[in-house]
């Protein structure tokens, strides 16, 4: 390290707003008052020092967010002071900054805010093989080097860093289609709404014929393919249903086979059946499990692991034991399952939020990976993709409901209070119930989760039927909510 500063101090201010943005799994904030350019200057200088990126390469890409442009400047400005190699991929979607990391063996840094809003923007990092990287496993670190270069400036590493650009939309697009081979379904249309997010990018690239791969038997009906940060639309969060009206209503209108909803990033998928219905999470993960189990067997694999958190469907866990898998349970949170992933060399594994992680994908996320095995299931054959769904939806599901509570420990004393002789108490991620299966009534369960970040309860419930769904509900909610 030599004493010359490349990069200059700067206020106290820009210091204080690390805390807020460095999060569990990503930086994120709002643009101008708490992410600048500054501050994204020393974390891209903080990256290259904590992962020890001098001369090593450094994949960084962007979405169609307006500051994300700038952003991606200002962090390769810093890592390349630290001496990092960087390779501007441009574009993107996240799960392209995932192949670039994992093909590259390269760490990456993918500028996005994802399903939120227009006025945030953020960072999702990698190390290289698209290992994840949390609070807990380096972004702490990356947040504390951050405010010492904030406060102290960036000097100069010993031997400077470069940059030059790689465009690798083609080569991620082929290497999708050698994973879920789509060549021989039927035809089938199918309406994709993109959000203005980048699946407007992608999915032209995989399942058209926009990156030079030939042409599949698939009919796409898009909507709201121009990128635009802004969101025009409406919000790039399929997890919220009224983000989903424009796409059923088209997937009525043209008769398609499915509807398909990417986030912002692209790197998640929702599902709409033929009728215009919601396909839960939980029935993909089941479907796709099947698939890649079987993938698997056909391989002579013997010892096949699956992963699922705590609150997808239990039909997920069930499907695995049958297929004579192993079913791993994990917490939710993306870097959590990554990890499980690798640790358990897992060939697939499913989050009720609509993630996906892929053994062939260096165990990292894929919505767009999903979204093609779930049409060749339903292009091997007449099913319609309602059918599919109702095969793999046997039970009924609240979905998540979020309550404020400033007095956590109290609402989980009366929900423990209210339970402790009617089913089995598990506190792997907050607290879930399930009932006692000596009890004469039918199956279910809750779990009840804090927020990391807000004073806030989750609740999420399933049971054998919606009667007995909704008592189990509403029981735990008036228990969490009640006053003390």
């Amino acid at each position: 390290m030599t004493s010359e500063l490349l990069i200059p101090p700067v206020d106290a201010a820009q210091r204080g707003a690390l805390d807020k943005v460095v999060k569990s799994y990503d930086v994120r904030g709002l643009v101008g008052s708490e992410l600048t350019e500054p501050l994204i200057t020393a974390l891209g200088a903080a990256t290259a020092d904590e992962l020890e990126l001098a001369g090593e390469p450094l994949v960084i890409g962007h979405d169609m967010r307006d500051s994300s442009p700038a952003f991606a400047k200002a962090f390769a400005r810093g890592a390349v002071a630290r001496g990092a190699s960087v390779i501007h991929i441009g574009l993107g979607s996240t799960d392209e900054s995932y192949f670039a990391s994992g093909s590259l063996n390269a760490a990456a840094a993918m500028f996005t805010a994802s399903h939120n809003p227009a006025a945030y923007n953020g960072i999702k990092l990698s190390r290289p093989g698209a290992k994840a990287l949390s609070r807990d496993t380096g972004l702490g670190a990356i947040g504390e080097r951050a405010a010492a270069y904030l406060e102290q400036g960036i000097p100069a590493a010993a031997v400077p860093g470069s940059e030059r650009e790689q465009n690798v939309l083609a080569d991620y697009a082929a290497k999708l289609r050698s994973l879920v081979d789509l060549s021989g379904i039927r035809p089938l249309k199918v309406v994709v709404d993109a959000a203005n997010g980048m699946g407007g990018l992608t999915v032209p690239a995989v399942l058209g014929s926009a990156a030079g791969l030939p042409e599949l038997p698939l009919e796409i009906i898009p909507l709201y393919f121009e990128l635009d940060g802004t969101f025009p639309n409406h919000e790039a969060n399929p997890l919220d249903p009224t983000n989903l009206v424009d796409l059923q209503k088209a997937v009525l209108e043209h008769k398609a086979d499915l509807g398909l909803a990417f986030d912002g990033d692209a790197d998640r998928c929702f599902v709409i059946d033929e009728l215009g219905q919601p396909v839960s999470p939980s029935a993909v993960t089941a479907i796709v499990t099947i698939r890649e189990v079987e993938r698997a067997r056909a391989a002579d694999e013997e010892d096949i692991t699956v992963i699922h958190n705590l609150i997808t469907s239990r039909i997920v866990p069930e499907t695995i034991q049958r297929l004579g898998a192993r079913a791993v349970r994990t917490k939710v949170g993306h870097s959590l399952i990554k990890a499980e992933m690798a640790r358990y060399n897992a060939v697939f594994g499913g989050e009720h939020s609509a993630h996906y992680y892929f053994r062939d994908f260096w165990g990292a996320d894929n919505g767009m990976l999903a979204a093609m095995h779930v049409l060749a299931e339903a292009g091997s054959s007449c099913r319609a993709v309602s059918e599919l769904a109702r095969e793999h939806t046997p039970y009924v599901a609240s979905g998540e409901i979020n309550s404020t509570v400033e007095d956590v420990p109290g609402a989980y004393t009366r929900i423990v209070d209210a339970f402790q002789d009617r089913g089995e108490f598990d506190e792997l991620d907050g607290l879930t119930v399930t009932g006692s299966t000596s009890r004469d009534e039918p199956f279910w369960w809750f779990s009840v989760r804090p927020s990391n970040t807000e004073p806030l309860l989750r609740l999420n419930a399933e049971a054998a039927d919606e009667a007995t769904m909704a008592a189990i509900r509403d029981e735990v909610l008036a228990l969490i909510r009640q006053e003390a």
